[in-house]
């Protein structure tokens, strides 16, 4: 047995002492639903903890172990679980009627509609409403597909937008495939085929690819800061010749902005690099808590989606039933007003706070003779990050692309994934590959306290103590 072996083991001891409520609940679960649960990221090994209440920078197991917090509702959580927003409603803009679900249109959603577009900057853009990222991206795809009469996309290797099989590809680095790998069952192999990948931040690279294929190719679609795959920021020159290029060749740039739209100041990053395009989701912050994204962009796009004289038929873009719930409307409404109106204030705060606990990591492995880069900085492009997420390297290289961080050639992808969250939970600290997302509701004593925490970990991981 190695080191790290025992260390695990160990580990997971120490974390079932801690959870044996969670340990049993689990149990349930599993006679119930298929592997105990709803999402794959929130089963953790041996098995997750189940959360009583939450509020502010914590969580609360149902074991009553608190853990100050950085997967804050999957990054959506800019302020802190369940905040209280001190702006009240302007005069007449109370609901009259805060019940479930109507099915009818309401007055929050073109208020949310209107102050989105604002703040992204775009004069003239159209907004639809949907509930997830997943199906903000697949529609997304399927306007540009509708719009520009072709079938192939173009993705970033790495690059993760929701599940839907128009870009289920390309997301995990494989050995032999790199990114190219098809990555679930059922993805039918026509749609498979008519996928492909690039890699981030290599101009010459996409170039290269769109010279050769780039008129076949319906759209672009792209985080400007790669989340899943690293979080890693855009180049302003990057985002520049997307945008030169798709306009040359016809092709609809999409920007995914799920996790970095409302992230780094009240807009997208589109914005901040002053590269606008031609659709972009958003999602996540702009709930304020609830099931919310959006697809935002030119109009002649999104009337795709119109009947039309002369067209077979619309792009089926219906939204679902519960999209633009009166509720989650009017909860978007309140946080990405109180995001526009305070943001000199809360960005700037918790990018330095991001800052510090990123080279407060770093100094604890370095400390330890690790080395860990924790990535997730501001660029030339993004003012501050708020962000943070170690990698472990195996060599020294610069980190601009998923596959400085996912190639376990490059970088030990299980010591990030694995034994670091087991580790820290141990420890009252919850993270989600490696790191997470700081929120206005952490504290400078949350940020020692998770330093201190990192520290512990990275002296359990010493190679003289492992041997």
């Amino acid at each position: 047995m190695t080191g790290l072996e025992r260390l695990m083991n160990r580990l997971e001891i120490l974390y079932k002492k801690r959870t044996p409520r969670s340990f049993r609940l689990f149990r349930r679960a599993q006679n119930v639903m298929i592997q105990g649960g709803s999402h794959s990221l929130r089963l953790l090994a041996p098995y997750p903890f189940f959360v009583r209440r939450a509020s502010g920078p914590e969580v609360v197991d149902i074991d009553g172990n608190v853990y100050v917090d950085y997967w804050q509702g999957h990054y959506a959580n800019i302020l802190g679980h369940n905040p209280v927003i001190p702006d009240d409603p302007p005069a007449g803009e109370e609901p009259d009627d805060p019940s479930l679900h109507t099915g009818f249109e309401g007055e929050d959603q073109v208020k949310l509609a209107e102050i989105l577009i604002r703040q992204a900057g775009w004069k003239g853009h159209k907004v639809r409403f949907t509930t997830s990222g997943t199906l903000a991206a697949m529609y997304a795809v399927m306007l540009a597909c509708g719009r520009t009469g072709r079938e192939e996309v173009l993705k970033i290797g790495g690059g993760w937008h929701g599940a839907s099989p128009l870009l289920l590809k390309g997301i995990a680095y494989d050995r032999s495939l790199g990114f190219t790998k098809v990555e679930s069952a059922g993805v039918p192999s026509a749609f498979s085929k008519k996928i492909h990948t690039v890699r981030y931040n290599d101009s010459e690279g996409l170039i290269r690819f769109l010279r050769r294929r780039g008129e076949k190719i319906a759209c672009f679609i792209l985080e400007p800061y790669l989340g899943a795959g690293g979080f890693i920021p855009a180049d302003r020159e990057y985002l520049q010749t997307a945008r030169e290029w798709t306009s040359r060749l016809g092709i609809v740039l999409v920007f995914d902005e799920i996790i970095s739209g409302f992230r780094f100041a009240p807009t997208g990053v589109g914005r901040l690099a002053g590269v606008e395009p031609d659709l972009a989701t958003f999602g996540k912050a702009i709930g304020g808590g609830h099931a919310v994204a959006a697809v935002m962009g030119k109009t002649d796009i999104l009337e795709c989606l119109l009947p039309r004289a002369g067209r077979r038929t619309a792009v089926r873009f219906s939204g679902g039933t519960y999209s633009a719930h009166p509720q989650y409307m009017r909860a978007g409404l309140r946080m990405i007003r109180h995001l526009a109106r305070h943001g000199p204030e809360i960005y700037p705060r918790i990018a330095a706070m991001g800052e510090r606990l990123r080279r407060g990591i770093e100094d604890a492995f370095a400390a330890e003779g690790i080395d860990a880069r924790c990535a997730g900085r501001g660029n030339d492009v993004i003012p501050g990050s708020s962000l943070f997420m170690p990698h472990f390297l195996r060599v020294r290289h610069e980190i601009r692309e998923a596959g400085d961080v996912l190639d376990p050639r490059r970088a030990d992808v299980r010591m990030k994934e694995e034994i670091l969250r087991l580790a820290l939970l141990t420890r009252s600290v919850h993270v989600v590959h490696g790191g997470g997302a700081v929120s206005a509701a952490h504290r400078e004593a949350d940020i020692d306290r998770t330093i201190e925490a990192y520290r512990d970990v990275a002296r359990l991981l010493n190679p003289a103590v492992l041997g």
